[in-house]
């Protein structure tokens, strides 16, 4: 009997091994994916233990590691482009000008505005100036640069056509200049320091041509000359006094570029709006 038993058992290991099974288990089923038993937690003698309830382990999550900085370098400040004493020498030299001829000779022989080392001319106004209207806009553009005269370009040949169409033109009823005086490169935004400059100049160029009104062409000239961080959206059609250094005050409004008007042409009607306006205001005060 106990001769069959064994020849039984060798019979079904030689099956298993016919069958490819060349390893043996255990009886109780083995969870090779469970996490080990946390480690014993030290107790201090006397004291009582606490259950340590069995918490599962959530997923690592990845910890960026910060750089090692030096503690001896502290951040940096932002540091200005321009010296702040290049505006006080700007409003200096403007003060001392008695008469625009004085005020554009001034400006073409100041070597304050980093602007000027890469414009090819420096463009200071046209038009006449006394003239009851004051336009002033934002930077020269290419042709400006290349011209040496404000508004000359696409865009100026626009606002020539809309003053023409309220009867008035740069030879006879209009003074045009811009809040900088050189084309900056790229005809990007003038930076603060750039307009800070040059602003001295232009608040000394508004005293000496005693306009009646002054026309702001866009957001940049609109927000440096009233002083404000509104934007042009906001600021046109709306009639706003500029306080000027002598103590006098003009009445200007803001309006759109008219480079603006070429990329957007559906704001003409706001714009033409306004030259009514400008119209109306003259009218008022008596010059038409």
């Amino acid at each position: 009997m106990q001769t069959n038993v064994r020849d039984e058992i060798a019979a079904l290991l030689r099956w298993y091994v016919e069958q490819g099974l060349d390893e043996t288990i255990g009886e109780e089923p083995v969870d090779r994916f469970a996490l080990p038993p946390p480690a014993p937690v030290a107790v201090a003698v006397g004291a009582p233990e606490k259950a340590t309830p069995r918490v599962t382990p959530a997923a690592p999550v990845p910890v960026a590691i910060p750089r090692p900085t030096s503690p001896s370098l502290p951040p940096r400040a932002p540091v200005p482009l321009e010296s702040p004493q290049l505006v006080e020498d700007a409003r200096a030299l403007a003060r001392n000008c008695g008469s625009v001829a004085e005020l554009e000779a001034a400006i073409r022989a100041f070597e304050g505005c980093a602007l000027k080392r890469t414009a090819k001319n420096t463009v200071f106004a046209d038009g006449i100036a006394g003239a009851p209207v004051m336009v002033i806009g934002e930077a020269p553009g290419a042709d400006e640069d290349r011209q040496g005269k404000p508004f000359v370009g696409v865009s100026g040949q626009l606002m020539d056509r809309m003053f023409d169409a309220i009867g008035m033109n740069r030879q006879r009823d209009l003074y045009i200049t811009n809040i900088i005086f050189w084309r900056p490169p790229g005809n990007r935004t003038p930076t603060p320091a750039e307009q800070a400059i040059c602003l001295a100049f232009t608040r000394r160029h508004i005293e000496l041509a005693r306009p009646k009104v002054l026309v702001l062409a866009g957001g940049t000239s609109a927000k440096a000359i009233l002083d404000t961080t509104e934007g042009i959206m906001r600021l046109r059609g709306k009639w706003m006094p500029v306080q000027l250094d002598d103590g006098s005050a003009v009445p200007a409004l803001p309006t759109f570029h008219p480079a603006y008007l070429l990329r957007t042409p559906a704001s003409k009607r706001q714009s033409w709006i306004d030259l009514l306006a400008v119209d109306k205001r003259l009218r008022e005060l008596g010059v038409r």
